[in-house]
């Protein structure tokens, strides 16, 4: 089979069946000294290369991850997919990359190099691997003009992070940067970065079983009442990492407190749950409760396959508790598989999933 087929295309280029990875992560074999392209000092990351399937994402002289080859290595990626029976994926960042707290000049850069490197990790597959750029969100004119540059050059998305600092996506700046990627029809992946640490969440990799859940909890409910989405067109497509954090599980408590003190919570023109059709999750939940509770939440259009290939806390084979979930009909597995993440991605990006 060529790396540029999809898997599951019939001859007549249907696409409605392909099933669609929407959370998934590169990180490139290498690149340019980064202290060097932007004339900064400081911490960039650089990979430690370890063998030809092995590397290690450093922060200066401090180990930040290790990976494997399924970061780069398009055909090792896509052998993945086909044993897993996923015909496309949208391939993301890997967060530490965003450079947030970095200058907007220098950031810019930093987008710049590894954008382009995402095109040439996607290129071997382009109907199969759908690259997702990042952009320096600190400067909403720096991070249009990367948004813009990354839609000409065949980026089919951005992912951003829930925050930037202090500030979080009800800001005015990152608002504005969201409002322009729904002009330009450029759907936004928002994942988690950037958590917090202290002694009891260093323990037992608190950070991610306890930060990540929260904080896009908390980036949900900014956008809800920060009045994010009253400012933004229905028309902007963003969706969360890892089932939106708990937001699935808490939107009562959220609701009952929009109600019962509106004096400090009703800073949005309606309740919380007037704005569960403006933002979608993937389904990286693990459980089929889980799994039902987003479906019973959001609606069973809202949620999409998303496994967080290739590192070790997400799910594989990628899919497996939508294609095992006993309770779902067949018309939504169908949905959740594949039909709602093409109506994320958008009819452009469709569009090169056909032959």
């Amino acid at each position: 089979m060529s790396l540029a087929q999809p898997t599951a295309t019939d001859p007549s280029g249907d696409v409605s069946g392909l099933a669609i990875d929407i959370h998934t992560h590169y990180v490139p074999r290498g690149w340019p000294d980064l202290a060097a392209a932007t004339g900064r000092t400081g911490d960039h990351p650089w990979l430690s290369i370890e063998s030809e399937r092995d590397a290690i994402i450093m922060l200066g002289s401090k180990e930040f991850r290790r990976i494997e080859s399924d970061c780069w290595d398009a055909e090792r990626r896509l052998g993945d997919m086909d044993a897993d029976g996923i015909d496309a994926q949208a391939v993301s960042p890997t967060p530490v990359f965003f450079t947030y707290a970095r200058e907007p000049a220098e950031a810019a850069k930093v987008c710049r190099i590894f954008n382009d490197l995402a095109l040439d990790i996607c290129a071997p597959a382009p109907h199969r691997l759908l690259p997702f750029a990042q952009v320096p969100l600190q400067d909403t004119e720096s991070a249009c003009i990367e948004v813009d540059r990354c839609k000409v050059n065949g980026h089919v998305g951005v992912e951003i992070g829930n925050h930037v600092g202090d500030r979080d996506l009800d800001d005015d700046g990152i608002v504005t940067f969201l409002q322009h990627c729904a002009s330009i029809d450029m759907p936004v992946f928002v994942h988690p970065w950037d958590l917090p640490s202290s002694p009891r969440l260093d323990r037992w990799m608190g950070q991610w079983l306890t930060g990540m859940p929260a904080e896009t909890h908390l980036s949900i409910i900014a956008l809800i009442l920060g009045g994010g989405f009253d400012r933004l067109p229905r028309g902007l497509r963003i969706a969360f990492a890892h089932g939106g954090g708990s937001f699935a599980f808490w939107l009562g408590r959220v609701e009952n407190a929009w109600h019962r003190r509106p004096d400090v919570i009703a800073t949005s023109e309606h309740p919380p749950s007037h704005y569960l059709d403006r933002f979608s999750v993937d389904s990286a939940v693990f459980t089929e409760p889980a799994l039902r509770l987003l479906i019973d939440t959001l609606g069973a259009d809202r949620v999409m396959l998303g496994s967080d290939y290739p590192y070790p806390l997400g799910e594989r084979p990628s899919g497996a508790l939508i294609r095992s979930a006993s309770s779902l009909t067949e018309s939504v597995r169908s949905a959740l598989l594949g039909r709602n993440a093409q109506a994320f991605l958008g009819p452009a990006a469709v569009d090169r999933l056909r032959p």
